[in-house]
């Protein structure tokens, strides 16, 4: 009897072992070192200068809405452009509703405009369209004086960030960390060093494999990010391993109630 009770307690107490073993790596797995979450992880603490990164005038293409603003000294020959009295108000409208006053581009690349007709502006920068536009009103208007700005500026920021989602900007320039920025900065279990970037360039959807632990991204070509661009970023393994809502407590809890009881009755 004796030593039945011997082996059970030795089965128990290496079964126990085992849990406590379980338990241990899965803390160790769990936790998320501080070099992971950080950004420029550079060796050398000096001060640095990084060439500024490109960012080419955007070329316009299909679906992409432009709000058009035409001035001259005819007062009433401009009302034939204007939206109404909600041009006086754009600065406050939102993005959404600041699409109602734009103007579309076809799929052929045309936008319409009253008086001037059909213009093609797909694969054009929009100074290149503001200069195309006032060169077609000069026997319209007199003096034209023509702006013209893109409305339609998104990013999404998805995955291990603390708010995802579509973000609207209105800035010429974002940087990666602008878009970041606007998602809440990227969450303790996000993988700085793995970010990817999707772009639709020339037709075609690329991917760019981006890591911010490096400062090389001040220079690099997807520094600034461009209307439409995706931001993914992808989870750690940590989060796998170490679930937060694992309940730590609760089998912690029962161990030591196991050890108390088995030390009462050996």
């Amino acid at each position: 009897m004796i030593s039945k009770s011997n082996n059970a307690f030795v089965s128990f107490q290496g079964n126990l072992k085992l849990i406590v073993l379980v338990i241990s790596l899965g803390f160790q797995y769990s936790c998320v070192t501080q070099r992971k979450v950080e950004y420029f992880q550079d060796k050398d603490n000096n001060i640095k200068a990084y060439k500024e990164a490109q960012f080419p005038d955007y070329r316009l293409k299909s679906n992409d809405e432009l709000y058009i603003q035409i001035n001259s000294l005819d007062d009433v020959s401009t009302n034939v452009f204007s939206n109404g009295k909600e041009d006086q108000y754009l600065g406050s409208v939102s993005p959404y509703g600041a699409s109602l006053l734009s103007y579309t581009i076809d799929k052929e690349g045309y936008v319409f405009m009253p008086l001037i007709g059909k213009i093609q502006v797909k694969d054009k920068t929009l100074s290149e369209v503001a200069a195309l536009l006032k060169d077609a009103l000069k026997g319209i208007l007199n003096q034209p004086v023509v702006s013209v700005k893109l409305v339609n500026r998104f990013v999404s920021v998805l995955g291990e960030v603390k708010n995802p989602g579509h973000f609207p900007y209105s800035q010429d320039k974002l940087t990666i960390y602008d878009a970041l920025g606007l998602a809440g900065d990227i969450d303790e279990y996000g993988n700085r060093k793995n970010l990817i970037l999707i772009r639709n360039q020339n037709g075609e959807n690329i991917r760019i494999n981006i890591n911010l632990n490096e400062s090389e991204i001040l220079s690099s070509d997807f520094y600034y990010l461009r209307p439409n661009d995706i931001l993914y970023v992808k989870p750690l393994r940590e989060k796998f391993w170490g679930l937060r809502e694992f309940p730590y407590g609760t089998i912690l809890s029962a161990i030591t109630t196991a050890l108390l009881i088995y030390s009462i009755v050996k």
